[in-house]
């Protein structure tokens, strides 16, 4: 609040003030008031004015500055009435009051809002278990019944779930802390998992799954990061190469952390879209030329990886292969899990 904004706010109560020592001037006039007297009460006047205008902006300037640097210097702006003093004005005490009862209302819709949400998930995560009942049930089916059109059916079996796995997880995400667990996780062993869950796709569309170095343990959610693999794979397995087609899995230790790469020689990624590849439902050239991608795969892998602490990246060169990488720290995980509990 500077000096000249204050003068044009103030310009009708000046406007008053100005008129009536006009007025008293007159009335001194017309009493015919000696001229001593009449310069002393226009001087006690105008001094009284001034110093009502004067002492008000300083009171108003100190308070509206003090709002503006604590608010500037928040990132969550709504705290901002916990932060300030109480002014000694009564404008500023109604705009504090305002504020407080602007932020109480909305903090009451917030968590109507938030509980509202929560409802809708577990009913999500409810709906989720029952569906993926009897798509387990028709997968058992069909293996008791082989026949060509039932591998087909199994591919579109494989995918219903896949997807059915992206929502759970998702709505999931928001707060993985709460269901995961990091401990000592052999990689062999979840990427076995991952085989024998892909082997029908793999077999049919004539995968070759190379793993190779893997025997070693990470600091991980050994359920997480099943699913983050899962996700990696079923990507390799929709963007694959009609012929000579493989998946190769390879691990590294490093002093500092495990490598994990899972490389195919599918028809990879344009160069100009690999820095969006981990963006909320960004499906890229290849997820528009039939292979009906939601865009949500990676971008599920990247928010969880972050969550477990995890760095995760990408590598492609087109219709050549594609690489992601998941690198396991070995001591920042600490750092991340007290975050995340805090």
């Amino acid at each position: 609040m500077n000096k000249k904004n204050y003068i044009k706010d103030k310009w009708l109560t000046i406007s008053i003030a100005i008129v009536i020592y006009f007025i008293i001037l007159l009335i001194l006039l017309a009493f015919k008031v000696n001229y001593q007297a009449t310069i002393a009460i226009s001087l006690v006047y105008l001094i009284g004015i001034i110093s009502i205008l004067v002492m008000a902006y300083m009171r108003k300037k100190k308070f509206y500055q003090e709002l503006k640097e604590k608010l500037d210097s928040l990132d969550k702006k709504y705290l901002i009435v916990e932060m300030l003093n109480e002014p000694s004005f009564l404008e500023g005490k109604v705009l504090i009051d305002s504020l407080y009862d602007i932020n109480k209302s909305m903090i009451e819709r917030i968590n109507t809002y938030k509980s509202q949400t929560q409802d809708f998930k577990e009913y999500v995560e409810l709906w989720i278990h029952e569906v993926k009942l009897p798509v387990s049930s028709l997968t058992l089916m069909i293996h008791n019944h082989k026949g060509e059109e039932n591998k087909k059916l199994l591919e579109q079996l494989s995918r219903l779930d896949n997807y059915l796995e992206q929502i759970l997880y998702y709505v999931r995400s928001e707060n993985a802390e709460k269901d995961y667990l990091i401990k000592k996780v052999n990689l062999s062993k979840v990427i076995s998992n991952i085989a024998l869950k892909n082997k029908d796709i793999l077999l049919e569309k004539g995968i070759d799954f190379i793993v190779s170095d893997v025997n070693l343990e990470v600091l991980t959610d050994s359920k997480w990061l099943e699913f983050i693999l899962n996700q990696i794979i079923d990507n390799s397995i929709k963007y694959s190469k009609k012929q000579n087609a493989y998946i190769k899995i390879v691990a590294k230790e490093e002093k500092d952390r495990v490598d994990l790469a899972i490389y195919d020689n599918g028809i990879g990624i344009k160069k100009e879209e690999q820095p969006r590849v981990f963006e909320k439902t960004y499906t890229g050239t290849n997820g528009r030329t039939g292979k009906k991608s939601t865009g949500m795969g990676l971008y599920i892998v990247k928010q969880l990886c972050e969550k477990l602490g995890h760095k995760v990246s990408i590598k492609s060169q087109e219709q050549e292969f594609t690489c992601v990488r998941i690198s396991f720290l070995k001591n920042d995980y600490y750092e991340v899990a007290k975050k995340e509990t805090t």
